[in-house]
Formats: C-alpha cells, sequence, structure tokens
C-alpha cells in the first residue's frame, strides 16, 4: 500500500427482523364482531313490530343508573344537600322530587295518542283538495306541554287579513275541519298567537302586537267552536306579540305570523289550573299569606320607638 491511498471502509447496516406479534388480527377479530353484532340487530329490528320497537325506544332512554338502581335517589341529585336517605341509591328522601319527575313525564300512551290525532288531522286536510294546498304551512312537533299545531303565513297565503284578526276563508276551512278530531281527545287544548315584528304606528301605547296577537288567537278560538269543538275543553287563549321567534329565523320572517294549538297533557293541565299549588298535586307553596302575616316587624318597632324620642312623643312602655 501506497502512503497516498486511503483505506477503504465499509459500512454494513445490520437489519433485525422483528415479529409483529398478530396485533392486527385481533383489531380484525374486533371489527368483525362488531359487525356481525350491527347486523344482528338490525335483522331483529326489521322483524319487530311498532309497538315491540316503541318499547326498545324507551328502555333506552331511561338512564342506566336509574335503571340499575330502579329509581332515582340523591347519587344523582345536582343538589348538594342529600336527599335524605342513608343510601345513595335510596330514593325516600327524594320522593317528592321523583313525584314531579313521574308527573311531568307523559307516559308511552299519551304519546301514542297524540301521534294518531296528527296522522286523523293530516289524512282529513290530505282528502280535502282545497286544504291539501295549506298542508306546507302547518307543522306538527310534540313538546313538554303536549303536541304542538302550529298554523304558519306566507306572503302569498295569508291566514289573517293584513293589520287584523279577520280570518281568511282557507283558514277558516282548516280550523272548522280539525275541531271535530281535537274533541276525540280529553286533552285540553291552549291557542297561542304570534306575530312578526312590524309595529303600528303608534308603537305599544295604542293597537300593538299584542292585541292583534291576542285577537288571532281569540278568533281562532271562535272558528274552532264554531267547527264543533267543546268549549269545555279550551284552558288558555294567549298572545304573545313578536317575543317567540321561530329558530333560525328573522324577527320580521312571515313564518312568525303563525297560530299555535297546543293539545295538553294532562298533567301540564293540572300545573294550569293549580298555579299557587307545587306539582299540582295538592301540596301549598311554601311563601303563603300566613308567612307574610308572621314577617318580622322589630326593625320597624325600633325606627317608630327611634322616630318619638327624637319629637319627644314616645309613650311610656306597658
Amino acid at each position: 500500500m501506497t502512503p497516498n491511498r486511503r483505506p477503504i471502509i465499509i459500512r454494513r447496516k445490520k437489519v433485525i427482523h422483528r415479529h409483529h406479534g398478530g396485533s392486527w388480527k385481533i383489531a380484525l377479530a374486533d371489527f368483525m364482531t362488531a359487525l356481525m353484532a350491527l347486523f344482528l340487530v338490525m335483522w331483529i329490528l326489521s322483524q319487530a313490530d311498532q309497538q315491540q320497537r316503541e318499547a326498545v325506544s324507551e328502555y333506552f332512554r331511561t338512564p342506566l343508573l336509574t335503571a340499575i338502581t330502579g329509581g332515582e335517589g340523591s347519587a344523582q341529585s345536582a343538589n348538594v344537600i342529600p336527599g335524605g336517605g342513608p343510601d345513595p341509591v335510596h330514593s325516600d328522601g327524594e320522593r317528592a322530587r321523583i313525584d314531579l319527575r313521574t308527573q311531568t313525564r307523559p307516559s308511552e300512551q299519551q304519546r301514542r295518542a297524540f301521534r294518531d290525532l296528527q296522522q286523523r288531522i293530516e289524512t282529513a286536510i290530505d282528502a280535502d283538495p282545497d286544504l291539501r294546498q295549506l298542508r306546507q304551512q302547518l307543522r306538527f312537533d310534540m313538546t313538554p306541554e303536549g303536541l304542538r299545531i302550529q298554523l304558519f303565513d306566507t306572503e302569498q297565503r295569508p291566514m289573517f287579513a293584513l293589520g287584523s284578526d279577520r280570518v281568511a276563508p282557507y283558514m277558516r276551512d282548516l280550523l272548522r275541519t280539525m275541531a271535530p278530531l281535537l274533541n276525540e281527545l280529553p286533552n285540553d287544548l291552549s291557542i297561542g298567537g304570534h306575530t312578526d315584528n312590524l309595529a303600528y304606528l303608534n308603537g305599544y301605547r295604542g293597537y300593538s302586537n299584542w292585541e292583534l296577537s291576542s285577537d288571532r288567537a281569540n278568533a281562532s278560538r271562535r272558528e274552532l267552536v264554531s267547527g264543533g269543538l267543546n268549549p269545555a275543553k279550551l284552558l288558555r287563549v294567549s298572545g304573545f306579540a313578536d317575543r317567540v321567534v321561530m329558530p333560525e329565523t328573522e324577527a320580521s320572517d312571515p313564518i312568525n305570523r303563525r297560530i299555535e294549538l297546543l293539545v295538553l297533557f294532562r298533567q301540564v293541565a293540572e300545573r294550569i289550573r293549580s298555579p299557587g299549588l307545587l306539582n299540582g298535586a295538592g301540596t301549598p307553596s311554601p311563601i303563603g299569606h300566613q308567612s307574610i302575616q308572621q314577617a318580622d316587624t322589630a326593625p320597624m318597632e325600633r325606627f317608630t320607638r327611634s322616630l318619638q324620642q327624637a319629637l319627644g312623643t314616645e309613650q311610656p312602655g306597658p
């Protein structure tokens, strides 16, 4: 080797092949198991009737802890004060709160009756060629108060004359068609009127959207009664002016000019009839006339005595 030539160094990288352990097989097995369970559930639902599907739906609405413990206990309470039971899953200490939840939650039978009413109304409207054109101006939905039937205005087909409570002929026919169907259920009825935010020239000092919404709700009541609705079913007629705007709409949108019919749940109607009672079940309110009479009058007495001393008119004590 000559002294001017540098040595040639060859570096070889050693590759070590490790076994992957087959973890992908476990992931694939889990995926196939979940897929098989999904198809199994889909097959079972396809074989079940409507009543069985509703039962399954009601089961999944129930919270897991409630289903396990058989009721709500202090462990589920949002209040930091215990419910009163010695056991966290014991429900006796929260009996009043559980009763309130039970009363405000409608039964599946009530919901089914309201859905049947909706179907009968839709069938009656579809059977009439004149009313069929109003189908797009109706909306049905279930609310915590009951079945809500909303009748909307459009620019092409308003339900009332502009700025008036005079009912349009097709609106009159629609209300009178619905009246006998509403009689089929024993539930009470609430009627609410709504307007857009276009105000009158005299503002709120004279006739305003408050009066207009109330008058339109009352005009709808008259048409329903004329169509055969039992007047005893009417529990509330009210006007909301432009204060309740439909979601994702402007206050000036014609859709906000609407009439709202509420077929009330029985529990809701009881609470409306008994506004001074808790739960609508005969429990008096803790704030009553007696507690007002028993208010502490000592501060007023001390003020009166100090004033008399300053004026020199204090009377000797007993």
